[in-house]
């Protein structure tokens, strides 16, 4: 079983930068696809970023440019580095994490295990 908590989300304005964070724990963690999905009220989960086994990567296009995802095995955690946020970046953030994949996907059907969320809120 493996267990993921994110930190880091807060409040900031419109244009800032924000870091999250997720801790990994258990047997298979150092493997697969791990990937942020982001969820506003009213709104579907969307995919934001994914990571297959640290070696390739890729973004939704609204944030390409903004947004970067990296992992750490040392310290068992992946991150999402958040830069020129916008007010439409408001959500609950999720990390996700699936012990093997072959393409690092977008899609929260192709994860098995899940954090608890962060909310990440910008303001105009």
């Amino acid at each position: 079983q493996v267990l993921l908590v994110e930190s880091g989300g807060g409040s900031v304005q419109s244009g800032g930068s924000l870091s999250l964070s997720c801790a990994a724990s258990g047997p298979t963690y150092g493997s697969g696809c791990m990937a942020w999905f982001r969820q506003a009220p009213g709104k579907e989960r969307e995919g934001v970023a994914a990571d297959r086994y640290g070696r390739t990567t890729t973004y939704t296009d609204s944030v390409k440019g903004r947004f970067t995802i990296s992992r750490d095995n040392a310290k068992n955690t992946f991150d999402l580095q958040m830069n020129s946020l916008k007010p439409e970046d408001t959500a609950m953030y999720y990390c996700a994490a699936v012990p093997w994949c072959t393409v690092e996907s977008l899609r929260a059907v192709a994860y098995v295990y899940w954090g608890q969320g962060t909310q990440v809120t910008v303001s105009s």
